[in-house]
């Protein structure tokens, strides 16, 4: 506890000189675009813009992530670079934030591809007084001002809920993301844990694809051929791992639709437009909408609360979300991300329904 106090007094002073200082906004993935002569969002005095350094753009969330971020930064009134994309390299990563502070930005946004990693290049921040945001991915080590996150752990809960309720017995499959990430872990962990405490008739096999669609399919093929009786999947990223998942069930001519006999059950995460089609057209059976609009929206509007010198305690928000302190000390707003089955699948207000 004594740790955790200390970092919050350190949070405290660093906002009390922000005046004087400049912000680091981690994000994500998203395209960044001048929204006016603010100037890191008008707070405090602050020079110079905020940067935005994406994980990668091949996933269609990230790619969502990305065309809301310059929106986002116009209604937050945030001066936002051009996006950065570390193209899946956590090295490259910290090379572009390095590279970002030597421009001297007012702020950056990252969602750490590795939680671990990630602390090099929030060490060199802090070194430079810059506050940092960090969207998507908790990192383990450093200084942030907030995490913009939703609930992973939710996340594999819910999959696993909606597997055991469809799902008796058999064997089910996780396609697993990357495990240096906490994301990965956590998704993994509670989907596994879940399933062992409350649906001891499932055996789950797991295939560790780290957020790759190439290595998904490869897996799954043979995964497939040495256990044809598979009868549920959760993916932990439909942006990486629907397509190719469909694909090799396809393939196999085992994707059956939703009710017909030889139907496997897919819980999928991310409520990308793709998924919500895929539920749809009864392919899948579900996904957890993790909200890509929200994500660049609540990375702008702390990034500029940052600026300002604003501090934050844990307790429910005015935005339906928690802020939740970690066990490392670090502040997570936990944003809603929401069950989508064939009931709710044509809600408007899912993002994955907007702007299509």
């Amino acid at each position: 506890m004594a740790g955790q106090s200390l970092r919050h007094t350190t949070r405290r002073l660093r906002a009390a000189a922000l005046a004087a200082g400049a912000a680091l906004v981690l994000g994500a993935c998203g395209s960044t675009a001048d929204s006016g002569p603010s100037g890191g969002g008008g707070g405090g005095g602050s020079d110079g813009p905020v940067g935005v350094v994406l994980p990668l753009l091949t996933s269609p969330f990230w790619q969502a992530y990305n065309d809301y971020v310059p929106r986002m930064a116009d209604s937050e009134g945030v001066d936002a670079l051009g996006t950065v994309n570390s193209n899946g390299d956590s090295a490259q990563q910290i090379t572009d934030v390095n590279n970002l502070l030597n421009q001297n930005v007012a702020g950056l946004v990252v969602a750490p591809l590795d939680s671990g990693a990630i602390s090099a290049a929030l060490d060199q921040a802090e070194r430079r007084g810059v506050p940092v945001v960090a969207v998507d991915v908790a990192p383990e080590e450093g200084e942030v001002e907030m995490i913009v996150r939703a609930n992973n752990v939710a996340y594999g809960e819910a999959a696993c809920a909606y597997l055991g309720e469809h799902v008796e017995t058999g064997k089910v499959v996780q396609i697993m993301g990357d495990l240096s990430s906490v994301n990965g872990r956590e998704r993994s962990e509670a989907f596994r844990t879940c399933v062992a405490e409350n649906h001891p008739g499932l055996e789950v096999l797991e295939i560790p694809a780290d957020w790759e669609s190439d290595k998904a399919a490869a897996q799954l093929d043979t995964l497939l051929n040495a256990n044809p009786d598979i009868r549920g999947i959760y993916l932990q990223a439909g942006g990486v791992y629907l397509a190719p998942t469909l694909q090799t069930l396809r393939s196999k001519d085992m994707l059956h639709p939703a009710g017909e006999e030889g139907h496997i059950t897919i819980v999928s995460n991310d409520g990308i437009p793709q998924e919500l089609e895929s539920i749809r057209n009864g392919e899948i059976d579900a996904t957890v909408s993790q909200p890509a609009d929200a994500y660049a929206q609540y990375g702008m509007y702390y990034i500029k609360a940052a600026l300002a010198g604003e501090t934050f305690e844990p307790g429910p928000t005015d935005h339906g979300s928690t802020i939740v302190e970690l066990p490392n000390g670090l502040l997570e707003d936990q944003l809603p991300a929401p069950l989508v089955t064939r009931e709710n699948v044509d809600d408007p207000e899912l993002w994955g329904n907007r702007d299509q």
